[in-house]
């Protein structure tokens, strides 16, 4: 909690919020990210951000950010339906988009290792079960 001033702001929720919303990302990040490899294209980035949101020495107000992100990432429902293939994760790209320019400089070389060892050979699923 030491990252966090008096008055700041939490957004977009407070601790219990962003671990609730983690949990939810947790859960449906990789089977999203499998679908929108191909279609997003700075998914390394995508998946960098996931890795940054998921580390506890980030601290909580870049979590929530990139935590309410991947969010709407993840959610089934959303502007444009992501089953529309080329138009379906543009809205997801701008939010995304938005949530990295915020943290610019938040998401250190271990989450981009992290990235490149998941986009490495196998299929994204694949080695997110292991």
């Amino acid at each position: 909690m030491d990252d966090i001033k008096i008055g700041e702001i939490l957004l977009p929720g407070d601790e219990e919020t962003q671990e609730r919303q983690e949990n939810d990302v947790r859960a449906k990040f990789w089977p999203t990210m499998k679908k929108a490899v191909r279609q997003i294209p700075f998914s390394r980035d995508v998946i960098a951000a996931y890795f940054c949101a998921t580390d506890r020495q980030t601290p909580l107000r870049v979590r929530g950010i990139l935590l309410a992100a991947l969010g709407y990432f993840v959610l089934p429902l959303d502007a444009i339906p992501d089953m529309f293939v080329l138009v379906g994760f543009t809205d997801d790209i701008a939010v995304l988009t938005t949530a990295l320019a915020l943290i610019n400089g938040h998401i250190r070389e271990r989450h981009y290792a992290a990235a490149d060892e998941m986009l490495s050979d196998a299929p994204v699923a694949q080695r997110a079960r292991a």
